[in-house]
């Protein structure tokens, strides 16, 4: 009983931050490998869809703490990785797609203690280009944090009203800022009251000094799946990842909205442009973000292992190039 007790006294007197960590921590020495995927076991099948597969790595590492990436962003040549238990890997992806300069590291701040990954289940993350801060979305406190240019530090966060009564494993799965200033996410199962879907919200400017400013939308998935990022092409225009699972599989759909449709209560539906599912490369895949190459749109997916050894943590990238609709012949 003894030890009881001076258990429960270091929980209450110990400051958090002094406290031990009880979830995975990737540790100082950033052990990453990268093995060479391809979309399909046919080397001639290079085109999903409005894709066109560019190539693509499975990571690895010897750390147990390693995996369970839930998004991602590039700058140039140089990758950051977020898992939904706060950890951080960055690293430099080559053209020959080997890795430099790999770095762990962990979420400087959150909701809740820190010390179990419940809280600092971080499921989306986007960076504004004005300033270099950094948006994360955490799953089940419904709460956005902005962070400083490098995740140096926490700066601000809100629990905006309008999330709060969303499901505790549901949302704010998917989140994206906007160009010009504001920010959309949506819930990752559950519909607004009365209504198809899954619920969204736009925010006007930033969300920790406007939590309630902008409006709620819904947004209609394909049959079988949930919303699991989303990410802004470079013409505006919405690209959200869909995850979806059955029979022992996991599958995703890429869906492409016009933010015009977006309107205050308006169900959008959008339009979906690649599935990657049995027998092509498939696995739980989380994260979304676009870059440009010499006038083209590419397109990053991130999946989440799970940390599973069942399951890969893949990178993937693709080549946005639609397909050019069928004419009808005249005779």
């Amino acid at each position: 009983m003894r030890i009881v007790w001076s258990l429960l006294l270091v929980l209450v007197l110990v400051p958090e931050g002094s406290r031990p960590v009880h979830r995975p921590v990737l540790g100082r020495i950033a052990d990453v490998r990268a093995t060479p995927v391809s979309l399909d076991r046919d080397p001639r099948v290079r085109r999903v869809g409005n894709l066109v597969w560019l190539g693509g790595i499975k990571l690895s590492s010897h750390d147990p703490a390693f995996g369970g990436f839930s998004s991602l962003s590039v700058a140039g040549n140089r990758f950051t990785l977020l898992s939904d238990g706060g950890n951080i890997v960055r690293f430099t992806l080559r053209p020959d797609w080997t890795l430099q300069d790999a770095s762990f590291g962990d979420l400087p701040g959150g909701p809740g203690t820190g010390w179990t990954k419940r809280s600092r289940d971080s499921e989306s993350m986007s960076v504004d280009p004005r300033t270099g801060d950094i948006w994360v979305g955490f799953e089940n406190y419904n709460a956005l944090w902005r962070y400083a240019p490098g995740f140096t530090r926490a700066k601000a966060h809100v629990r905006p009203p309008a999330m709060r009564k969303w499901g505790e494993n549901s949302g704010p799965e998917a989140m994206t800022l906007l160009p010009g200033g504001g920010m959309a996410t949506i819930d990752e199962t559950d519909p607004w009251p009365h209504a198809r879907g899954r619920g969204g919200i736009v925010f006007y400017g930033d969300p920790v000094l406007h939590p309630r400013s902008g409006f709620r939308f819904n947004y209609l998935p394909p049959e079988g799946y949930n919303p699991s990022d989303m990410t802004v092409l470079p013409d505006g225009r919405w690209l959200i990842l869909n995850r979806g699972f059955a029979w022992a599989r996991f599958s995703n759909v890429l869906t492409v909205i016009d933010p015009a449709h977006v309107r205050p209560g308006a169900t959008v539906r959008g339009h979906d442009i690649a599935t990657l599912a049995a027998p092509l490369i498939h696995d739980n895949f989380e994260g979304v973000t676009t870059t440009q190459e010499k006038g083209a749109t590419i397109i990053w997916l991130v999946s989440d292992d799970n940390q599973l050894p069942v399951q890969r943590s893949m990178l993937l990238k693709f080549r946005l190039d639609p397909v050019p609709p069928k004419r009808n012949r005249t005779k």
